[in-house]
C-alpha cells in the first residue's frame, strides 16, 4: 500500500502542476452560441480560433451543453473561428478583428448543418478530428485515419488511447484488463484468443467509431472492471440512396485480400440498409518457448524444455448487416436488425520439443504436427422501438434481442516420439470433435425524462438468459481405429439468467454537475458437466449459485471557467467468469500444454476512482485508482509427465482468483493544432500494478509500473492529399504471474481524394520496423520460463473506397440499438490467434 500512496502522491503533484494560471490578463474574447436548424444547442461543439494572416490555430475550447462558448485571452488583430460536431458539417466564419475599441466580439449564433446535406460531407478524410474527447468517453473516429486504410478492428484498437492487448487478445485499458468489448453496443460472447481472431478479420472499413468509457455510468451493465470500449459499425443514416464501396489488399509475408459495401436507401417512412463484407486473413505465428524445471527442495535445476511452434493460419471471414427502420411519426421509430458472420479457419501447427538435462545436453526430442480446422457462425436479430413523448428529453425505448453461436472444431495431433539423433521411437494419434452451441435471449427498456429544473431522470430494466452447450469428443487413434479417449471426452451444460434495474439522477447547478446511478444486478446460474459413459460423475460435477450485487455510480464536475474543468467519478463494477471457463475439463493443446476450466472461478469486483482536469478543451490530465477483489486471471500449474524414460512437466494453464489487485495510474491527452494543415494527438499513461494472494499453495506478491505512449499525427494537404505518422510504446509490465518485455509499433501512411471527392486511394504501412513481438517470463511452482512470440504483424497496404448516389436533406438522426450487451462479451468464438 505504501507505495501506491507514495506513486498517487507523486500523481498529485504531477496534476497540481498542470493548473498554473496564466500570467497575463485576457486581452479580448469572441463569443456565440452553436446550435442546430431545430435550433437546439449543440454541447461540446469543438471551437477553435485561427489567426488570419497566416491560419496557424491560436486556441481551441467548446461549448457548454447549452451550446454556448467564449474563448478569451485574444491580442489585437484578426481571426476567424471554425465550429465542428459529429454529425454536422464544418462552418467556417468570417473575419474577426479584435481591437482596443472593440476587445469582445458575440458573433451571434452559429447553426451548423447536418453531414448528410451534401455527398462530399459523407465521408471525407478530415472532416472529424482523430479523437473527440466528449464528458462521459472518447470516441476515435476511424475514417479520420488514413493509417486505417486496409488495416483490421485489431489494428485500430491496438493505438487507440489507453489501450493494450496482450499475447492472448486480452484487453486493457489503463493499465488494467477487464474490459468489455461491444459491438454496436452488444457483448461479443468471446474468449479473448477468439475475440483476436475475429477482431483481426474484421476490416476497419466497416467501423465508424471507436467509444471508450473507463468509468460507465449505471445505464450500462456493470460488467468489465476496467471499462467499455464499444465498436460501432457503419449505418448510413442518409434519405435517398447512397453507399459506398471498399476494396482492400494488404501484404504481410502472406496476403489479406478483403472488401466490403454499405448500401443505404431512405424513402417516405422506410429505412433500409446493409453493410456487409469479406476478408481471407492469411498469417503466421513463431513462439518459442524455454521453461526450466528445479527440485522442489534443492532448487537445483533438474531439466529443461525448449520448444520451437511454427503456426500458419488462413481465416476467411464474411460479415452481414442487414435492417430497416419504419417512421410511424416524428415521434415514434421501429427497427428490425439481422447481423451475423461466418468465419472459417484453417489452422497448422508444427512443434519441435527437446527435453534437455541441466547441462543442456539432449535426452530426447518430440515432433508434434498438428491440424485444427474451425467454424464459426453467428446469427442475431433485434427489434427495437423509440418514442419520444416531447422536445424536451422525454423517450422511451426498447431493445429485444436473440443472438445464436454455432462453432464446429475439428482437430487432429500427432506426436512422434524420437531419440536424440531424431530417429523415431514411438507414434500417438489423438482427434478432436468439439462443437458448441450459445443460445441467448435478451430485453431492455429505458425512459428518460428532463424536468424544468435541470434534473434529468433515467430509468431502466433488462433481463437476459443464456445457454451454453459444449461437446469435447476426443479419439486416440491406433491401427487407424478411433477409440474414445475416456479422460478427456465430457459434455458441459450452462444456464444463466442476469436481471436488472437502475435509477439515475442528473443535475446541472450553475457551473456544477452531478450525475448519480444506482444499478441492481440478480445473477442465477448453474452448470452440468456430464463426463462419459467410461467414467464416474463426481459431486462437483454440477454446480448452481443466486446472489444480488448493488452497483452505485457518481459524476461530478465542475467549470471553474471558460478554460478549466475538474471533474470526479467513482463506480463499482463486476466481472463474470466467461462461460467456457467454468467447465472443469481439460482440453489438449500439445503433449506438454494442457487448458482447463475452473468450476469455483468466483466473479471479481471493483472499485474505480477517477479525477480529472481539461485545460482549454485540449489538455487533459487524469488520476486514476482501482482496487479488485477476487481478482481472475490466467494462471499457470505444474503436472509431471513421463515420456522416454524421461520427466518433464505439463503447464495446465486455467483461469484462478489470486486474491486482489490494485491499480494506480496518472494520464494525459492533448490534441494539439501545430499547423494548420498538422493535427498532433498525444496520450500517456503512467500506471502501477500490484497482484497480491495465494494461489496453488504459494503467496503471489508481483508489482510492476508501466508507462505507454501513444502519438498520432495527422497531415492535411492540399488537393486532397492526406497523410499519418503513428506509434505507440509500452515499457515491462505485469499481466497476473506473467511480465510482459517492452514493445511498441510504428505505422505511416499517405491518402489522396479522388473523382471531386467522390473516391478515395489510401496506402499505409503497419509495424514498419517488426517492433510488436510478445516476450516474456514466467516463475511458478517450480518452473521458470520464457517465451517469444512473433506473427505477420508488418504490412504494407493499398485501400480504395468509392461513394456513391444522392443524399436527400433532412436525414434523421437513430439511435444505438439493441441489449444483449453484458452477454455477448463473455462468449469464446474463433478467428485467428
Amino acid at each position: 500500500m505504501r507505495k501506491i500512496y507514495n506513486f498517487l502522491a507523486i500523481c498529485l503533484f504531477t496534476i497540481s502542476s498542470s493548473f498554473s494560471a496564466e500570467g497575463q490578463a485576457s486581452k479580448g474574447e469572441i463569443s456565440g452560441n452553436v446550435s442546430d436548424k431545430q435550433n437546439r444547442g449543440i454541447g461540446f461543439a469543438t471551437i477553435s480560433i485561427f489567426n488570419a494572416k497566416d491560419s496557424i490555430a491560436f486556441k481551441t475550447s467548446a461549448s457548454d451543453r447549452q451550446g454556448r462558448f467564449a474563448i478569451n485571452g485574444l491580442n489585437e488583430g484578426q481571426y476567424y473561428l471554425e465550429a465542428s460536431s459529429v454529425g454536422y458539417k464544418k462552418y467556417v466564419s468570417a473575419i474577426i478583428k479584435i481591437s482596443l475599441v472593440q476587445p469582445s466580439v458575440n458573433i451571434g449564433k452559429i447553426m451548423l448543418e447536418s453531414q448528410t446535406t451534401e455527398l462530399k460531407s459523407i465521408e471525407v478524410v478530415g472532416q472529424k478530428p482523430f479523437m473527440e474527447q466528449k464528458a462521459d468517453r472518447t470516441v476515435i473516429n476511424v475514417d479520420a485515419s488514413p493509417a486505417s486504410a486496409g488495416a483490421s478492428a485489431m489494428d485500430l484498437l491496438e493505438k487507440s488511447p489507453g489501450v493494450t492487448v496482450d499475447k492472448d487478445g486480452n484487453i486493457s485499458l489503463k493499465g488494467k484488463q477487464g474490459v468489455m468489448l461491444m459491438i454496436d453496443d452488444k457483448p461479443t460472447y468471446m474468449t479473448a484468443a477468439q475475440l483476436a481472431g475475429y477482431l483481426k478479420s474484421l476490416p476497419a472499413s466497416a467501423i465508424e467509431v471507436f467509444e471508450i468509457m473507463a468509468n460507465p455510468s449505471s445505464k450500462y451493465d456493470a460488467a468489465g472492471n476496467s471499462g467499455i470500449i464499444n465498436i460501432k459499425t457503419k449505418k448510413n443514416k442518409a434519405k435517398g440512396f447512397n453507399g459506398s464501396l471498399t476494396l482492400t489488399h494488404a501484404q504481410g509475408v502472406y496476403p489479406k485480400p478483403g472488401g466490403s459495401v454499405n448500401l443505404n436507401v431512405r424513402t417516405g417512412k422506410f429505412n433500409f440498409f446493409l453493410n456487409g463484407g469479406y476478408t481471407q486473413w492469411e498469417g503466421y505465428q513463431d513462439l518459442d518457448i524455454t521453461r526450466q524445471y528445479f527440485q522442489q527442495d534443492s532448487k537445483h535445476l533438474s531439466s529443461i524444455f525448449v520448444q520451437h511452434t511454427n503456426m500458419k493460419f488462413k481465416n476467411p471471414e464474411a460479415n452481414l448487416k442487414i435492417g430497416a427502420d419504419y417512421f410511424f411519426s416524428a415521434k415514434t421509430t421501429i427497427g428490425l436488425a439481422l447481423k451475423g458472420f461466418k468465419n472459417n479457419e484453417n489452422d497448422k501447427s508444427y512443434s519441435y520439443i527437446n527435453l534437455e538435462g541441466p547441462n543442456g545436453s539432449i535426452n530426447s526430442k518430440l515432433y508434434s504436427p498438428s491440424t485444427n480446422n474451425s467454424l464459426w457462425k453467428n446469427g442475431a436479430v433485434n427489434f427495437n422501438i423509440r418514442h419520444q413523448f416531447d422536445s424536451t428529453g422525454t423517450e422511451l425505448t426498447a431493445d429485444a434481442d436473440y443472438i445464436k453461436y454455432r462453432s464446429e472444431s475439428s482437430q487432429y495431433f500427432t506426436n512422434i516420439g524420437q531419440d536424440v539423433f531424431g530417429n523415431p521411437i514411438d507414434t500417438s494419434i489423438l482427434k478432436g470433435d468439439l462443437p458448441s452451441n450459445i443460445d441467448i435471449y435478451s430485453f431492455k427498456s429505458d425512459f428518460s425524462h428532463s424536468f424544468k429544473n435541470k434534473i434529468k431522470f433515467e430509468a431502466g430494466i433488462k433481463t437476459s438468459h443464456v445457454t451454453t452447450d459444449n461437446i469435447a469428443g476426443y479419439y486416440n487413434v491406433v491401427n487407424h481405429v478411433d477409440e474414445t479417449d475416456t479422460g478427456k471426452t465430457n459434455r458441459f451444460v450452462y444456464h444463466e439468467n442476469i436481471n436488472a434495474a437502475y435509477i439515475s439522477l442528473n443535475r446541472q447547478i450553475k457551473n456544477f454537475s452531478i450525475q448519480a446511478g444506482l444499478r441492481m444486478e440478480n445473477t442465477n446460474y448453474s452448470g452440468h458437466q456430464f463426463g462419459n459413459s467410461f467414467t464416474v460423475i463426481s459431486k462437483d460435477s454440477s454446480f448452481k449459485k443466486s446472489y444480488i450485487n448493488i452497483f452505485p455510480t457518481l459524476y461530478a464536475s465542475y467549470q471553474a471557467n471558460e478554460k478549466n474543468i475538474f471533474s470526479i467519478n467513482y463506480g463499482r463494477r463486476i466481472d463474470r467468469p466467461a462461460y467456457e471457463d467454468l467447465n472443469p475439463f481439460m482440453f489438449f493443446l500439445d503433449q506438454y500444454t494442457y487448458q482447463a476450466g475452473n468450476p469455483y472461478l468466483r466473479p471479481q469486483y471493483t472499485h474505480n476512482i477517477e479525477l480529472s482536469h481539461t485545460y482549454n478543451n485540449f489538455f487533459t490530465t487524469t488520476i486514476n485508482y482501482s482496487i479488485t477483489k477476487n481478482f481472475f486471471t490466467e494462471t499457470f500449474e505444474q503436472a509431471p509427465v513421463v515420456k522416454q524414460g524421461d520427466t518433464a512437466y505439463a503447464t495446465i494453464v486455467r483461469n484462478g482468483n489470486i486474491g486482489q489487485r490494485q491499480n494506480a495510474g496518472v494520464s494525459v491527452s492533448a490534441q494539439l493544432h501545430v499547423k494548420k494543415w498538422w493535427t498532433a494527438v498525444v496520450y500517456a499513461n503512467m500506471n502501477y500494478n500490484q497482484f497480491k494472494g495465494p494461489l496453488y499453495g504459494e503467496d503471489i506478491n508481483v508489482s510492476s509500473a508501466t508507462f505507454m505512449a501513444n502519438l498520432n499525427n495527422q497531415f492535411r494537404f492540399a488537393k486532397g492529399w492526406g497523410g499519418e505518422i503513428s506509434g505507440w510504446y509500452r515499457t515491462r509490465g505485469v499481466e497476473g504471474q506473467i511480465i510482459i518485455e517492452p514493445m511498441g509499433q510504428a505505422a505511416a501512411s499517405i491518402s489522396k481524394q479522388l473523382l471531386k471527392d467522390k473516391a478515395s486511394l489510401k496506402m499505409s504501412v503497419r509495424d514498419m520496423f517488426y517492433t510488436q513481438q510478445v516476450k516474456g517470463y514466467i516463475n511458478f511452482q517450480q518452473t521458470a520460463a520464457t517465451f517469444h512470440n512473433a506473427r505477420d504483424s508488418r504490412q504494407v497496404s493499398l485501400t480504395f473506397v468509392y461513394r456513391f448516389g444522392k443524399p436527400i436533406k433532412g436525414a434523421q438522426p437513430q439511435r444505438n440499438t439493441g441489449g444483449a450487451n453484458d452477454e455477448q462479451s463473455r462468449v469464446k468464438s474463433g478467428g485467428n490467434n
